[in-house]
């Protein structure tokens, strides 16, 4: 018997975003459960995953673990399936009684998902964690010029960028007035953009800048915007273009280490500046 490959077909035509619902505490109560069968070796689940483009891989525990869904909430967690060849790579994700294959989490039949949309519902939130933990974290962030990503927490400040009944783009937000960590009682003193990801297939065709410009636009009447220390090598060209595009933001935006203070503030525009020159003398 096979699981079925697609979780799809399971739920009437709608991918996951579209077709969950219930109790987050439910439903993963349910993926415990059928963890317990699975190991137990019961007859009674489907013991095959069936691949997008017909491979076949066998459900056993050696190739199932639970992760945190959230950042700092062990309590909460996702149902990942890896391939046997390799353990980084996760094919597919449980929930609503059947496995989903990656891309299908990730997408949707809802035409009005379309454009930057914040981050509301229990299956956003699960968008947000396979783009941010397992796309970027497992199988595109191979770049040494990278940063990596954990898990965001459970109320995350977070757009999606929807394209064509896809996920493609996000980035989250760290509030003005937010708690830096758990650690520690201090806020930031500023909104700062944290993470910021594109899928590879659609980089280089404007989508940085896109959400750049959506950060800078959704905090207009702020005299200062951060964007997180360190700035990967990729995000610096970003955001180059995009000052020289939008010369008024250049003044605003600084790479910031929290909580923000003016102490832990490099103007971006002014370090491009200042780099830019320091290679023109070589």
């Amino acid at each position: 018997m096979a699981a079925a490959g697609a979780g799809r077909a399971a739920a009437g035509c709608l991918y996951l975003v579209d077709a969950l619902a219930g109790d987050p505490e439910v439903l993963q109560a349910d993926a415990e459960a059928y963890y317990g069968e699975l190991v137990k070796k019961s007859l009674s689940i489907p013991d095959v995953f069936s691949i997008p483009g017909g491979e076949e891989v066998k459900l056993e525990e050696s190739c199932v673990y639970f992760v945190p869904l959230y950042r700092n909430n062990p309590t909460c967690k996702m149902l990942l399936l890896t391939d046997p060849k390799d353990k980084e790579t996760v094919l597919a994700v449980y929930l609503n009684q059947c496995w989903w294959p990656v891309e299908d989490v990730i997408k949707t039949a809802d035409p009005s998902r379309d454009g930057l949309i914040s981050v509301q519902t229990f299956g956003e939130r699960i968008v947000l964690f396979v783009l941010n933990y397992i796309i970027f974290g497992r199988l595109e962030g191979s770049s040494a010029n990278d940063a990596f990503f954990l898990p965001h927490s459970a109320t995350e400040c977070a757009k999606i960028l929807w394209r064509n009944g896809e996920a493609v783009a996000f980035y989250s937000v760290k509030m003005k007035g937010s708690l830096c960590d758990g650690a520690t009682s201090q806020c930031y003193l500023l909104p700062v953009l944290d993470t910021i990801f594109v899928r590879r297939k659609y980089r280089r065709s404007g989508l940085g800048m896109k959400m750049l410009d959506d950060f800078c636009q959704s905090f207009v009447a702020e005299d200062a915007l951060g964007i997180s220390c360190p700035i990967s090598a990729a995000m610096y060209q970003v955001c180059q273009k995009f000052l020289q595009t939008y010369p008024e933001e250049q003044k605003r935006l600084w790479e910031v280490e929290a909580p923000g203070d003016w102490s832990q503030r490099v103007n971006i525009w002014l370090k491009i500046q200042m780099e830019s020159s320091s290679s023109g003398r070589r």
